[in-house]
């Protein structure tokens, strides 16, 4: 288990005063830090067509990009070439647990963990990213520079896939060593540089745009066959000019549209399925033959330990005391009653259930159904 050290600060003063405001280093944020997975395991990961790769190479001043899956990489030579593997979380459960000590952030705000390996010299170049971001340092030691948020700043493009910045001020340059932690928020330029071969690790957090969320918003009401309210104009006055739209033409769609996302009762049921949709692939193991519900009742009464299969979304919402709770997982939605909020909470809160948690479940037969179900559909499995 990594437990996060932010030194002087507490929590609730890196939120107050860091969190999207400005990057910090935290000196030996892990202490003792130990890698949870080797340089020869991502690549191993780079080699499955599931899983997103891609290498990154500055040869000569001569950027390029691949995209995996990969089969050899001698080809890309000893130096200054990097490979990225993207939701790490997903495949490998020890470097899953380093999301973990990140959870003071809510559950639908983290996005994944990327892993990178570096040879010496070897990074993306210098670039902004439009979300927040902690970049652990594993092995070996890598040269950062972050700055400040900067309008003047002109974006590159030394490669049809790789965008980067112009040069920039720094506010941070330092050698991170292992178990250093980079905090970066969104918009602050940055880049890393490989003094020798180096594992990076990156927690990065979801900010979906609004593009994203009126997307989503369509897409839930298509599906669900939702047409809403349809644009009225009484009491129209005669116009001058038929082919001209008017300002408060315009007035009523823009009404028309908020009164839509203003809609509280629908809000939460279209919001929880979309920011639980897993974004990459997941390992789903479903178990066959399926399990019948005394099975796991069973399997809980001997002891056995629950691990939520990694990268997997899982959210509730309660609007207060007595109403019912929607839980989401992967999209889709579950209402509980209201007396289930302890369900809600150990599903969505813990990646693991241990003997007692789990004694939770096995105390009604509706609990140990919902268990069972979400075990069948290969979202938790028996790690012990």
């Amino acid at each position: 288990m990594y437990q996060l050290d932010f030194g002087s600060l507490s929590i609730a003063e890196f939120l107050r005063d860091y969190w999207q405001q400005k990057p910090v280093l935290l000196k030996g944020g892990f202490k003792q830090f130990q890698d949870p997975l080797t340089a020869d395991e991502l690549a191993g990961l780079a080699l499955d067509e599931n899983v997103e790769s891609r290498v990154v190479s500055n040869i000569n001043q001569q950027w390029d990009m691949q995209s995996g899956p990969f089969e050899d990489f001698a080809a890309f030579g000893e130096q200054n070439w990097t490979l990225l593997v993207q939701a790490v979380d997903h495949w490998h459960p020890p470097a899953a647990t380093l999301l973990d000590p990140f959870r003071f952030i809510p559950n639908w705000r983290i996005d994944d963990l990327m892993v990178s390996f570096s040879t010496a010299g070897g990074g993306v170049g210098p670039h902004l990213d439009q979300y927040d971001v902690f970049i652990i340092q594993g092995e070996g030691k890598r040269h950062w520079r972050v700055g400040m948020p900067d309008n003047s700043l002109q974006q590159l493009c030394p490669h049809p896939r790789l965008l980067q910045v112009s040069p920039f001020n720094a506010c941070i340059d330092v050698i991170t060593e292992p178990g250093d932690i980079l905090y970066i928020p969104p918009g602050c330029p940055h880049e890393g540089t490989s003094l020798e071969n180096s594992l990076n690790y990156s927690v990065g957090f979801r900010a979906p745009a609004q593009k994203d969320l009126l997307t989503g918003l369509a897409d839930y009401l298509l599906d669900h066959d939702l047409t809403g309210s349809r644009f009225t104009d009484a009491g129209r006055q005669q116009v001058q000019s038929v082919g001209a739209i008017s300002a408060q033409d315009l007035t009523k769609v823009q009404q028309l549209l908020l009164q839509l996302v203003s809609d509280n009762s629908l809000l939460p049921h279209w919001f929880g399925g979309l920011i639980t949709r897993a974004k990459h692939e997941l390992d789903l193991n479903e178990p066959e033959p399926h399990y019948g519900s005394d099975e796991i009742a069973e399997y809980l009464e001997e002891g056995s330990v629950l691990s939520r299969v990694g990268g997997l979304r899982c959210c509730y919402f309660q609007q207060d005391d007595s109403s019912d709770i929607l839980l989401f997982i992967n999209g889709d939605e579950i209402r509980l009653p209201p007396s289930e909020l302890t369900t809600a909470r150990l599903l969505c809160d813990f990646t693991e259930l241990d003997q007692m948690q789990n004694q939770h479940f096995c105390s009604s037969a509706e609990r140990t159904m919902l268990l069972t179900s979400l075990i069948n559909q290969g979202y938790w499995y028996f790690s012990e």
